[in-house]
């Protein structure tokens, strides 16, 4: 009643050589990702370009504030920030002129 036959197909030394082969490539391939993954140089790399990618966006960003679509100067922008910044040095000049009035 037992049966000697596997259910399973018999596979040829061919054919097993190539799957080891295959897992070999994998393997090797998931050995070269692990390391691409924590090596120092790959890692402070990666920061580099993330940083820089960041940064052209807020640039592009702060561009498109001061710049319509078709590239022409938006004054009223313009003006408003540098009233904000001429403002600003002038709050910074009159604490200055306090303080040093303060001390004498």
């Amino acid at each position: 009643m037992a049966s000697n036959e596997s259910t399973q197909p018999t596979r040829t030394p061919e054919q097993i050589e190539a799957d080891l082969a295959a897992a070999r490539l994998r393997l090797a391939h998931s050995a070269e990702d692990l390391i691409d993954t924590v090596h120092p140089n790959r890692i402070k790399q990666r920061q580099i370009d993330s940083v820089k990618q960041f940064v052209g966006n807020e640039v592009d960003a702060a561009k498109a504030l001061v710049f319509n679509a078709r590239g022409d100067l938006r004054s009223n922008r313009v003006l408003a920030v540098a009233g904000a910044v001429v403002g600003g040095l002038v709050f910074l000049a009159v604490v200055r002129g306090l303080v040093r009035r303060g001390r004498s």
